[in-house]
This record gives structure tokens, C-alpha cells and sequence, in this order.
């Protein structure tokens, strides 16, 4: 017995296992598909007669591609997703987290939407491109390798978040050209042939073969910067070639299956467990190919057990990638509730609580409600067909031409959708900010509106509800992620970066599983849906406004009420307690307040991100940091925000429309670039 232990524990027995554990997982997958077929059918070779024929046909044209395809795109991320976490000392760092699938995607749907033919390498090169932009982007930002892990996770968060809303923007204006690619964009092992497969497995064996030869730099790199080059390493030019040859694997894994989530996250991780046990396992040369193996694995028994559950003919549908990613938010929850952060997330210039004058600070909001007001004025001019502004005057009497009065009755609700929904999401963006201390926080990077949304969803595709239907599921769905949210953060006490982290890992887990909901509801309805998850007002109604209204003006006075608490909370965690504030349960109600008004704009107009994340920030660089000033002007910040968001979307190119929510991120994320570049030092 004691030779069976001592034998699992070498590396080459263990790499041994993981192969038979491989081998095992890949013959239950080939006796999987719509054909009814069986594994011993499938093999059939005797005689020749047209259902052997047949069966050779499922299993080369069909079976043996699909698990190819799986096993290299599996391996593939298992091996990029241990350079990165070693590049950046970084256990949370995988192609996800820093946004090289989200820029891989992204340009492969643009050269879709525009029309581009490209051969399958150019295809690749331009995978790759984007990915490394984009890598190159939030590793930059967070101030490279070594950063804080909340800071890492944020700006790569924040950078996939943007790089999402630009891929959806191409999806919706090129609908034709980019047919597919929704389910594509979420990881679909399904494959035409074997040559795509063929053209790309030298290429990421030869990828991981140059990473097993930097091993030796990669261990020592493990001890830190100063220690690794007075060993002789060379830094910089390691670290190049690391973050090369791992976007090349995630690049090579996307143009075959799409972006897969999380299996770069999850593979790593479970290769370092099982290195607990298997010391060997620790070192490079061995870790890069086991973490591959294990991606593997995890990508053949993810389809797998897709098909078991509900069936080879309900899991077309159904990309491989919404199970992984729901399994790697798991893996990510439970790694930032066991962690600690690698350094401190510093506040950035523009969030310091810096006094302004009282004439500034009125300024302001009077030029703020000016702007709001007229932002509203235009809302209702503008559109496929400008109006007059006495058109607007007759209407408001109930006067005017019919085809006026029919324009009008329906912009109004939609700017006012737009407008309280952006104070809302201003409000509870200021409100999660003061209480984890974090200015780069924001309601969707915390999982509310991501559960939102969720129950929205479930309303309307389970439940097929109307309004009032879908404000109590995205409210519910609101509260139960917050509250799963605040509970898995609470560790000896509420951690801000913690909670951040493990919001996240619900941002993400929610997104697969609202993919999954909107990949199985009825096909007739998907782009209605998809739009709403974009952020629209589109076809709002009064009976959708009223909801986010209340809220809105229920939560700004207890805001204002909660002004000295909130200035506490914002400085550190021991002044409330010096001052005898019972900062749990003050935390408690403004997170719980948040989650409301983040449910009600959802119901109001969608997933909208970065409105709760810019509005509060400006707002501090306009007036200071004092929430008796911050909370008002962050409020008609964030209506502005939408508002303009809204016209412009109804306007740019009218008559087609793009969802406000889009043109946010597309605004909004910029901004939060220069915030994050500006906070690194």
C-alpha cells in the first residue's frame, strides 16, 4: 500500500494518472451524441455495410472532432492559465480575469461584422492580437506582475466588462453577419472536420514545449524580481515571453471553440491542490503540462456531463463554456474567501475627500440640473424623426398631430426610465464605494445587478411574467446575490476587498447561467432579451418607470440621513468604532439599500454597467469627498450619464437603435481606464 502511495506521488505516475483519467473521460464523451449510438456501434468495423459506414461517419465527422477540439482547447487554457498566474504571482490571474478572451472575441467579431475574409491562421493572428492588447492593457494598469490581487481582478473585470459591451454592440448592429457567434461567444465545441483541429494542435504543443524550457526562470521568478535576476534571470524578457507564448494558447483555444471560461482559472489551481501532496508538481516543467491536462479533462467532462444531463439533443444549444464558467465563479468565490491580498488597493487622486468651496459646490449642481433638464428636452425631440420644441408644447396640453403625439407618448417613459434609472444606479454606485472603501467598486462588480438581471431573466423566460412579474424577480434575484454576496465575505468580519472578489465570481457566475437561460428560451425572443441584458429603454412603459422612481426618492433621503456614517465608513475600519458607530449594521442597511435601487433600474432598463462606478468618482472630483454634497451631484451625474447614453443610442444611427447600456460601457469604460492608470502608483 505504502508503494502505491509513494508511487502516485511522482510527478510522472501523476502525469500518468491524469492521462488515464483523460483517456477514461474521452471514450464515456464519443459515446454521446443525437444519433443514439453507442460506443460499440461507433467502433463498428465488420464488413462494410452502410451502418458501419454510418457509424465511421459519426465517429470521424462528428464524435472524434467535438472531443478533439475539447481536449486541445482544454489544455491549451490549463497551460496559459498557469503562465499567467506565475507571471503575475497572481493565484486569480487567467486568460477571464485579465480580459485576453474578452479581446480575442472582440476581434474576431470584428472582422466578422465587417465583412473581412480571412484564412483560419489570419483568423488566429487576429485572435491573438486582440488578446494581447488586451492582456498587455490590464496588466499594465494594474501596475504588472505582483499587483494587488483586487486591483488585478478590477481592472481586468472592468477591461472584459468593456471589451464585452463593444462585442455586443457588433452583435446587435450586425446581426447577419455575426449569426452564431452569440453561442459561439460563450465556448461551442462543435467542429466541422478534424482540419481546424489539425492546424492548431501543432501550434499549441509547440507553445507549451517553449514553456516547459522557460521553467527554470518561471520557478525562480516565483521568489520574486530582485532574487530571480541576481539568480540570472532575465526579468522583463521572461516575463515577455511568458505572457507571448500564453496568449498564443488562449488565441489558439478561442479559434477553435470560442471563448471557454474559466478553465484557465480553474486547472492551475487544481494542479497547485493536488501539489500539495505531489511536491514535483510545483516545478514548472511539470506544472505546465499537468495544468493542461487538467484543463483538459475539465473541458471533456464539462460537454460530457452537459449531454448526460439534459441529453445530447438539448445541449446543442447549450455551449460547453457556460459550464465552466459556472464552475470556475465557484473556484474564484472560494479562492478570494481563502486568500489574502498581495498588496493594498490605493485610493486614487480624484477619490481623495477633498474640501470644495460652497460657491463651487452650488455651481455645480446648478449647472448640473440644467444639463439634466435639457438632456431631458432632447431625449424628447430627438430620435428617427427630429421634433419641434412647440410639438412638445402642444403635446404637453394634449394638443398636436397625432403622429406627434404618438412620438412623444412613447419617449417620454423612456427618457424618464433613463434618467431615474441613471440616478439609481449613481445612488447605489456612491453607496457600495463608501461602504467597501474602494472607488473602483460598483454595484455590477459586487453581483447585484448581475442577480438582477438574472431573476429578470427567469421572469421572463420561466415565467413568462409581465412588468410587475419581472420587478419582483429582479428584486429578489438582487437580494438573494447580495446576500449570498455578504455572507460567503464575512470571515471574522466583513473584509472590503473580500467582498469585492467574491462579487465578482457572482458577476460571472450569473452571467453563465442568464447565457444558459437566453441560449434555451424561445428563439423568437433572444434578441429582445439579449437587448434588455445590453441595457434599453426601449418599449418602456409608465408602469416600469414608477417602480424606480420610488425607490429613487425613498433612498436619496435616507442617504442624506446616513451622510456621517457614510463619511466614516469611507475613512477606514476603526474610526466608526472609536466613535461608537455600529459600522456591521450601518454597512448592512446601505449594501442592502444598493441592492434595491440596482434591482429597480434593472427592471427600468436593463444591465447598465459603469454608471455607479463613474457617476460617484466625478462627483467626488467636483465637489469633495463629504457625502452631503457627493450623494446629490453623483445623483444627476448619473441621470445625465443616461440620459445622454439613451440619445444618443436612439440618434447615432437612427432608425436603428443601440442599447443605452452599451453606450455607456463604451463611455464610461475609457474613464475608467484613466481612473485605474492613475491609481497604480
Amino acid at each position: 500500500m505504502s508503494d502505491t502511495v509513494q508511487l502516485a506521488r511522482r510527478p510522472a505516475a501523476t502525469l500518468l494518472l491524469l492521462g488515464a483519467a483523460l483517456v477514461l473521460s474521452a471514450g464515456w464523451h464519443l459515446t454521446q451524441g443525437t444519433s443514439g449510438l453507442g460506443l460499440g456501434d461507433v467502433l463498428a468495423r465488420a464488413g462494410g455495410d452502410a451502418t458501419s459506414q454510418e457509424a465511421r461517419d459519426i465517429l470521424w465527422g462528428s464524435r472524434v472532432p467535438r472531443l478533439a477540439a475539447g481536449v486541445t482547447v482544454g489544455f491549451a487554457l490549463g497551460v496559459a492559465g498557469a503562465l499567467f498566474q506565475s507571471l503575475a504571482r497572481n493565484a486569480l490571474a487567467s486568460p477571464d480575469t485579465l480580459g485576453v478572451t474578452g479581446g480575442a472575441y472582440l476581434a474576431v467579431t470584428a472582422v466578422a461584422a465587417f465583412g473581412l475574409s480571412v484564412p483560419l491562421w489570419a483568423s488566429g493572428v487576429v485572435a491573438f492580437v486582440g488578446g494581447l492588447l488586451a492582456a498587455g492593457l490590464v496588466l499594465a494598469l494594474a501596475g504588472g506582475a505582483g499587483a494587488s490581487t483586487t486591483r488585478l481582478i478590477l481592472g481586468g473585470s472592468a477591461v472584459a466588462m468593456a471589451l464585452q459591451a463593444a462585442t455586443s454592440t457588433l452583435l446587435i448592429l450586425f446581426a447577419q453577419e455575426t449569426t452564431g457567434l452569440f453561442a459561439w461567444g460563450s465556448g461551442s465545441l462543435s467542429q466541422l472536420g478534424l482540419g481546424t483541429f489539425q492546424q492548431l494542435a501543432p501550434l499549441v504543443v509547440v507553445a507549451t514545449g517553449l514553456g516547459v524550457l522557460l521553467s527554470r526562470q518561471l520557478d525562480l521568478l516565483g521568489l520574486g524580481d530582485d532574487t530571480a535576476a541576481v539568480l540570472g534571470v532575465r526579468v522583463r524578457s521572461t516575463r515577455a515571453i511568458g505572457t507571448v507564448l500564453a496568449v498564443v494558447l488562449t488565441a489558439s483555444a478561442v479559434t477553435l471553440a470560442g471563448p471557454i471560461g474559466f478553465v484557465g482559472l480553474c486547472a492551475p489551481v487544481l494542479t497547485r491542490l493536488v501539489g500539495r501532496f505531489v511536491p514535483a508538481l510545483l516545478k514548472h516543467g511539470v506544472t505546465l503540462p499537468a495544468a493542461g491536462l487538467v484543463g483538459a479533462l475539465l473541458v471533456v467532462l464539462a460537454d460530457a456531463v452537459l449531454r448526460g444531463v439534459l441529453g445530447a439533443d438539448d445541449a446543442i444549444a447549450i455551449p460547453t463554456g457556460v459550464t465552466t464558467t459556472l464552475v470556475g465563479a465557484v473556484v474564484l468565490v472560494v479562492l478570494a474567501r481563502r486568500g489574502r491580498d498581495s498588496g493594498p488597493t490605493r485610493r486614487p487622486p480624484g477619490s481623495r475627500a477633498d474640501m470644495r468651496s460652497t460657491r463651487r459646490v452650488v455651481g455645480a449642481m446648478v449647472l448640473l440640473v440644467v444639463a439634466t433638464a435639457a438632456v431631458a428636452v432632447v431625449g424628447l425631440l430627438a430620435g428617427s424623426t427630429w421634433l419641434k420644441l412647440g410639438d412638445v408644447l402642444l403635446w404637453a396640453r394634449g394638443e398636436g398631430a397625432p403622429l406627434v403625439r404618438f412620438a412623444l407618448d412613447e419617449r417620454s417613459p423612456r427618457i424618464a426610465a433613463a434618467l431615474l434609472a441613471g440616478g439609481a444606479l449613481a445612488l447605489s454606485g456612491a453607496l457600495v464605494q463608501s461602504s467597501c472603501r474602494n472607488p473602483l467598486a460598483e454595484p455590477g462588480l459586487l453581483g447585484i445587478t448581475g442577480g438582477a438581471g438574472l431573476g429578470a431573466v427567469l421572469a421572463s423566460t420561466v415565467l413568462d411574467g409581465g412588468s410587475t412579474v419581472t420587478l419582483l424577480c429582479a428584486t429578489v434575484g438582487a437580494l438573494v446575490a447580495f446576500g449570498l454576496v455578504y455572507a460567503l465575505s464575512w470571515r471574522s468580519g466583513l473584509d472590503a476587498d473580500r467582498l469585492v472578489l467574491v462579487g465578482i465570481g457572482f458577476w460571472f457566475g450569473s452571467a453563465a447561467a442568464t447565457t444558459f437561460l437566453l441560449l434555451r428560451a424561445n428563439p423568437w425572443d433572444t434578441p429582445t432579451i439579449y437587448t434588455f441584458l445590453s441595457g434599453t429603454t426601449y418599449g418602456r412603459s409608465w408602469d416600469q418607470v414608477v417602480p424606480v422612481a420610488v425607490a429613487l426618492l425613498a433612498a436619496l433621503p435616507i442617504a442624506l440621513l446616513l451622510r456621517r456614517d457614510l463619511d466614516l465608513l469611507a475613512l477606514d475600519e476603526d474610526t466608526p468604532r472609536l466613535v461608537g458607530m455600529r459600522h456591521e449594521r450601518v454597512r448592512l442597511a446601505v449594501l442592502t439599500v444598493a441592492a434595491l435601487l440596482a434591482a429597480a433600474s434593472v427592471a427600468a432598463v436593463g444591465v447598465v454597467g459603469f454608471v455607479g462606478l463613474v457617476a460617484p468618482h466625478a462627483a467626488k472630483a467636483l465637489v469633495g469627498g463629504r457625502h452631503a454634497r457627493t450623494v446629490p451631484v453623483a445623483v444627476l451625474l448619473g441621470m445625465l450619464l443616461l440620459g445622454v447614453a439613451d440619445t444618443i443610442g436612439r440618434t447615432a444611427i437612427a432608425p436603428a437603435q443601440v442599447p443605452a447600456g452599451l453606450v455607456v460601457a463604451l463611455i464610461g469604460a475609457p474613464y475608467f481606464v484613466w481612473l485605474l492608470s492613475r491609481s497604480r502608483a
